[in-house]
């Protein structure tokens, strides 16, 4: 891309110094306690009957400089929450500190000079453009929004930014509908990088576009980090384009973050059982594996209601290592490896955090018939061997206490099988 060398002297136009303030490694976006509820109102009153809860209490900062992903199923709350934190909602509860400022209840008016630094990327290019307006309108609308005036003219600035973004300048009177589903999202990264922003939120950036051409726009972004500087969320569904450009991911399920580590050991050593799925699940294109025999991991069931989600840990209705104290103790997000937080009583590739709780759920038996034997049994051995590493528990007690998981329909179930049916919170 030998446009982008023309990149650096947009530093001295209006409002392009702003991506310099911040040093690489201090926190830039910080996030505790982050709610939103939607509200469900039924009747002529219009009263409020429940809610939906899409985000419900979310923790976790963004350095300046690194590429944060985030992942999960759809419904889990992810697009909401990038929403939240470009204060495009208003939260329910929670706080969002950008800078070191709280932003969380700014006004439109105080809201105007943070949106130089934080912009979003949308996920549908066809939709996020307004088809009235030419290429040169939607691009150059920042710089009229906040009453900055680029060096040589709006016009040469928006040529420029898209010959950045790979388009052809010549192209600034062209509509949006004279346009492919690729050069649109192209466009639509030339609107949000304008104001030249510290922080850009991209809401899967590439899920609408053709294989062929999501390469091209991932590369494109990785290519403006290094020049600009850059700080990025990216929400996205597909792994392996999260493992591309990722410093760190955070795993999201049901509207909270079940586990939040750097990306070589999320990828090497998953601790939280739905990471350890979402992993299984990613295709390897490999010819010589084709009539290998598949160690994904099925989940049983769909994602619960976000209206009325279960109690204590969310995942315990479809987890194959669920037991009485998933359905009553919410976990916390803790640090158990230095970079890598988990939330989960009976984490993969660590000691388990309840040893005293051995007996599965019949929700959890279920679960656990559609794993492979191979994955429980290294599930376990992993297991054991960490703890006995770590010291706190032998690898022999390990051992016995993960055996009967394994073996419970068959060796054991006479002897499970009594406790659970007095489990008043199995079917949860």
């Amino acid at each position: 891309m030998s446009e982008d060398k023309a990149v650096t002297p947009s530093a001295q136009s209006g409002g392009a110094t702003l991506t310099k303030d911040a040093a690489p490694g201090e926190t830039l976006l910080k996030v505790t306690g982050l709610q939103k509820h939607f509200p469900i109102r039924k009747g002529l009153l219009q009263r409020q009957v429940g809610a939906v809860r899409a985000v419900d209490g979310l923790d976790f900062e963004v350095r300046s400089g690194e590429t944060l992903g985030v992942v999960g199923e759809s419904g889990c709350g992810k697009s909401t929450m990038g929403r939240l934190i470009t204060r495009l909602l208003e939260p329910t509860a929670g706080t969002v500190e950008f800078e070191g400022k709280d932003i969380t209840h700014l006004g439109v008016g105080a809201m105007r000079p943070m949106r130089r630094d934080v912009q979003m990327i949308f996920q549908d290019p066809y939709s996020s453009l307004n088809p009235r307006h030419t290429i040169g309108t939607i691009v150059s609308a920042p710089f009229k929004l906040q009453g900055v005036t680029p060096e040589g003219g709006v016009k040469k600035e928006v040529q420029r930014l898209l010959s950045v973004v790979g388009l052809n300048p010549e192209h600034y009177n062209r509509y949006p509908h004279e346009f492919s589903g690729g050069q649109r999202q192209r466009i639509g990264i030339a609107r949000a990088l304008a104001l030249n922003p510290k922080l850009v939120v991209a809401d899967e950036p590439v899920s609408a576009l053709d294989v062929s051409i999501q390469a091209q726009v991932v590369n494109l972004l990785d290519d403006l980090q290094q020049e600009l500087g850059l700080t990025y969320v990216i929400i996205a569904h597909d792994l392996s384009v999260v493992r591309h450009v990722s410093d760190r991911i955070a795993v999201m399920y049901l509207g909270k973050i079940v586990e939040l580590a750097d990306r070589d050991s999320l990828y090497k050593a998953p601790m939280h059982p739905y990471t350890k799925a979402l992993m299984s699940a990613v295709p390897i294109p490999d010819p010589r594996r084709k009539s290998a025999k598949s160690e994904r991991i099925l989940l049983q069931g769909d994602v619960p209601s976000p209206i009325s989600p279960p109690s204590g840990c969310r995942f315990h209705t479809r987890c194959w290592k669920a037991t009485q104290i998933c359905t009553t103790t919410e976990p916390p997000l803790l640090e158990l490896k230095p970079g890598q937080q988990v939330a989960c009583h009976h984490p993969e590739n660590f000691e388990d955090q309840a040893p005293q709780d051995t007996v599965l759920l019949t929700a959890a038996k279920q679960a656990a018939e559609l794993v492979a034997d191979e994955v429980l049994a290294e599930s376990a051995a992993t297991s054991a061997a960490v703890a006995a590493e770590v010291g706190q528990t032998p690898a022999k007690e390990t051992l016995a206490k993960e055996t009967p998981v394994k073996e419970t329909p068959t060796v054991e179930a006479p002897a499970v099988e009594t406790p659970v049916k007095e489990t008043p919170a199995e079917e949860k």
